[in-house]
């Protein structure tokens, strides 16, 4: 199950390297103090680019794309006519779904209702709006309209939406809950809400957020069954402009002073920098963004370390301390009710190592030590995979379901899957805490560490890597039987070259194959269809300046300079640090939330500076320089102002390539390029390059590519069926997830199974591109499963809530049932999938923090796994799933297990860790 990737080629700025060579000018020292705003002359029309693509051209002053320009008036000032086209051309065919209760649980996923909104005869004159048909909940809408060509969206153009719910209300009253197309029940007592999603702003199709967004709510005033709401598409309002002017008004002298041949490098240099010294609040912590108050654990961390552990340790360590609680580290963010479903969190140690590294100072290290043992000891009995060496839990900041998940998955799926960032995050961890170990005299820690780190290493480059694509891939999912995901992805794949998990030879192979586009390097590779952009068909910067230092640091030439110049397109024509915009046009419109002056994002652009050009690597008792610069960058550039602890460093870089070829320290040659801890006071470091490119190197260069949709496979007399995917030539049959047949038509015949059974099916279109596997589907799976009531193995629990079977159900929290024992029978030795019922309607699917989980051990007390119940819904009680399945080897006969409330099994809310179990699950498997 390999994507096929488009073949490597190298980008257009290369081929003008050794032709088009500019005489640099002198580099020009700023003020100390208060901006200066002398003009630039532009550049002249001869001048060769310094990074040019089919997308947009950076100049030494200026950068264009298409009809839009910025230019560099000067260091400090900045000015751009760049205006989003998002409102201009909108297509006006709106596609829809209901939503019940903020689910996608109306339709199969790619079946949406459609409308053409255009003025139909007798309708939208005078302004009044466009009304859609009544369409009753479940029944596919199609509008028999046609669009004339060159035909697009109009300005304000009201939409009356109409849904009959009269079978849904009338299910209700006959039966106490509605059939969902899933087989799922929705239970009256559970009905909160009725939404619309859909692609056209302001519909979108992020379900899990329909709840913050009122004017998508359906409502039906006046009883008669029929809910209406009215959308306005293509508002004036939601028009997207920037800023035509920044210049700098901040004083910035107690910051690096960075100057270069480059006038517009430069002012971007100090865009960032004044965001970043601006986005400190009154209680001495970051600001996440613009628009993100508050401290949040991955977007702090990720920006510590690439900036700002050097720029403002003391907020950096106060922003950090804000994320602890009850001595561990807090994890924010997730599905599902966030820990462990997520387990990013520890990326915080490794924030926490590069102040240290900066800052030499003991008594941080001391202070963190604890905090980040404890929080690892946590996540190695509940997340940690015996059989792989890998760590289970969401992707590293791709946190929102949908946009990189296939939409089958339920929280429990994500907590089962095993992620490349989050792995690559949980190494690190690791390593870090192994090293603090040492310099804090604990041996037995730093051994115990340095194993569980080299085993997630092993199990990355074992488990998660594509040797037919030549890079890593996305994750582990699935249930009984795991598959990998070929998708790439961005961060998890830098981090991996960044953090040592790939040897140099794999390091360069994945730079020059993981997939990059005209504006960037996506989160994900191909895209996800009918998700709008955000994580999916959107590029980050602080992704991208990762990507940049990890091609800095393998010598790859082409993908530091594509980085470099990625970076600094947004933030030039937008005149702020955005944190992404969409990947396929370059544009900050589009993408389901975006924030200015975003800290991750200016610290990435400020990083590729301090740890790209300049080369810095931090060491506890060092700081190392290893430059890089790109041929087209060539001349003097420096950095003053620079403070190393006691040291304040005036350093200037001469030259181009990655080789130095001289460096001093006031005069006299520095062995190892390394600048010692002890020194002190004022010094001029000077570091001449040279001036030889590095090896030619390529980057695998793709267009916008969307994969098919996801199949949905049902089974049937002997035959698997699926409705034919748009787009798709051929689909893969998977059986235990191994490949077990290639099929051109949407069915297949399997036989009646003898053992445990799954199949799965993927959509392959006709460039090879895969789309996500099917949820896995077992076949007479009865045959090889038994159950045992819960309510018959302890007390019952007397609340109202229905769908559980038998006798009813128990519940577990911090007071109930904190240790349950029961027993299930093994009919034979084998292996077997164990699994719990639940409900858990403490939250939404993605936000809140009480995730209910808990430890099962068997007879002798051996660690079996963790047992996880995420959120299903807020109030929603009445919604019953599977938590993750153990796969344990038992004996035949009875088997005596418990299910314990124990101290590692703490979420994050600390109080309400509640869920409602039904019954547990025995599956022979093997």
């Amino acid at each position: 199950m390999y994507v096929r990737l488009s073949s490597t080629a190298p980008l257009l700025a290369l081929g003008l390297l050794s032709a088009c060579q500019m005489t640099k000018p002198a580099a020009q020292t700023p003020a100390a103090s208060a901006p200066t705003t002398t003009p630039t002359a532009a550049a002249p029309a001869s001048a060769a680019p310094l990074y040019q693509s089919a997308a947009f051209t950076l100049y030494s002053d200026h950068l264009t794309q298409g009809a839009h320009t910025t230019r560099a008036a000067s260091r400090t000032q900045l000015t751009s006519d760049y205006k989003s086209p998002a409102n201009a051309f909108q297509s006006p065919e709106v596609r829809f779904k209901f939503s019940l209760n903020g689910k996608d649980n109306e339709m199969q996923p790619g079946q949406d209702h459609v409308f053409i909104a255009l003025p139909k005869a007798g309708s939208g004159a005078g302004g009044a709006p466009l009304e859609t048909p009544v369409i009753t909940f479940g029944h596919q809408y199609k509008d028999p309209a046609t669009i004339p060509a060159n035909t697009y969206l109009a300005p304000n153009t009201p939409l009356r939406i109409r849904l009959d719910m009269r079978p849904v209300l009338a299910a209700f009253q006959k039966a106490g809950f509605y059939q969902l197309y899933n087989d799922q029940k929705l239970y009256k007592d559970d009905f909160k809400h009725v939404f619309v999603a859909g692609n056209t702003t302001p519909l979108s199709w992020d379900f899990d957020n329909l709840i913050n967004k009122p004017q998508l709510e359906l409502k039906d005033p006046d009883g008669d069954g029929i809910y209406e709401a009215t959308v306005v598409l293509n508002a004036h309002s939601d028009e997207k402009t920037t800023a035509a002017d920044w210049h700098q008004t901040r004083d910035l002298s107690r910051f690096p002073q960075y100057s270069s041949p480059d006038p517009l490098p430069d002012a971007l240099y100090n865009l960032a920098l004044e965001e970043g010294a601006g986005a400190v609040e009154a209680d001495g912590t970051f600001r996440t963004g613009k628009d993100w108050a508050g401290v949040w654990t991955r977007d702090i961390s990720y920006s510590i370390i690439l900036t700002q552990a050097i720029l403002q340790p003391e907020v950096a360590k106060t922003s950090l301390l804000r994320k602890v609680k009850n001595g561990r580290i807090i994890q924010d963010t997730g599905t599902g009710g966030a820990y462990p479903c997520s387990t990013d969190r520890q990326v915080w140690a490794a924030a926490a190592w590069e102040i240290y590294k900066v800052t030499g100072e003991e008594s941080w290290l001391k202070q963190v030590y604890p905090i980040i043992k404890k929080s690892i000891e946590e996540d190695e009995q509940n997340a940690y995979d015996s059989a792989t060496g890998l760590v289970r839990g969401e992707s590293s900041f791709l946190d929102w379901r949908e946009q990189t998940y296939p939409k089958w998955m339920q929280p429990v799926d994500i907590y089962q899957s095993e992620n490349l960032g989050t792995n690559a995050v949980h190494y690190r961890a690791n390593l870090v805490l192994a090293q603090m170990a040492v310099k804090l005299d604990e041996p037995e820690v730093a051994a115990h560490h340095r194993l569980l780190a080299e085993k997630i290493r092993a199990g990355i480059n074992r488990y998660l890597w594509l040797p037919d694509a030549n890079t890593y891939g996305q994750y582990r999912y699935g249930r009984v039987h795991p598959i990998l995901s070929p998708r790439a992805e961005a961060l998890g794949a830098a981090l991996s070259v960044l953090f040592g998990i790939a040897d140099a030879g794999r390091a360069a192979t994945v730079l020059a194959h993981t997939p990059v586009m005209d504006y960037g390097i996506p989160c994900i590779y191909p895209q996800i269809p009918g998700i709008p952009p955000y994580h999916n068909n959107a590029v980050w910067p602080f992704v991208q300046s990762y990507w940049g230092l990890a091609a800095a640091q393998t010598g790859n030439e082409t993908a530091f300079l594509a980085s470099l110049a990625a970076v600094y397109r947004p933030a030039a024509l937008f005149l702020t640090n955005k944190e992404n915009f969409v990947a396929s046009n370059g544009d900050f419109a589009g993408t389901q939330v975006n924030s200015s002056n975003m800290l991750w994002s200016l610290s990435g652009s400020l990083g590729l500076v301090y740890k790209g050009l300049f080369g810095m690597q931090f060491e506890p008792d060092r700081l190392v320089f290893q430059p890089f610069v790109p041929q087209t960058m060539q001349g003097t550039r420096r950095l003053t102002n620079f403070k190393y602890r006691n040291a304040v460093l005036d350093i200037k870089l001469i030259g181009f390539g990655h080789t130095i070829k001289s460096i001093t320290l006031d005069g006299q040659p520095l062995p190892d390029a390394a600048v010692p801890a002890m020194l002190s006071g004022p010094h001029e470091l000077r570091i001449t390059l040279d001036n030889q490119a590095p090896a030619p190197a390529t980057i695998n260069q793709v267009a916008h590519h969307v994969s098919p949709m996801t199949p949905a496979v049902t089974y049937a007399a002997s035959r698997l069926t699926w409705a034919p995917v748009e787009g798709a030539t051929a689909y893969q049959v998977l059986r235990n997830g191994q490949f077990a047949a290639r099929a051109t038509q949407p069915a297949f015949d399997v036989p009646a199974p003898t053992t445990y059974t799954e199949y799965q099916v993927l959509a392959i279109d006709k460039e090879g591109f895969e789309s996500f596997a099917s949820e896995p589907l077992p076949i007479d799976a009865d045959k090889f499963r038994q159950q045992t009531e819960l309510a018959d193995r302890a007390s019952k629990s007397a609340l109202p809530y229905q769908g559980a079977t038998g006798l009813g159900f128990i519940e577990i929290s911090p007071t109930r049932h904190k240790t349950l024992t029961f027993q299930v029978q093994a009919p034979a030795a084998g292996r077997y999938a164990l699994d719990f019922r639940y409900a858990n309607g403490n939250g939404p699917i993605n936000t809140s923090n009480k995730c209910a989980f808990r430890t099962l051990r068997d007879a002798s007390g051996k660690l079996l796994g963790t047992a996880v119940f995420p959120q299903r819904g807020v109030d929603e009680w009445s919604d019953w799933g599977f938590s993750n399945p153990f796969l344990v080897q038992l004996a035949k006969g009875s088997q005596t297990l418990t299910l314990n409330y124990e101290p590692a099994n703490e979420n994050m809310n600390g109080e309400v860790n509640q869920a409602m179990l039904d019954l547990v699950r025995l599956t022979r498997v093997e």
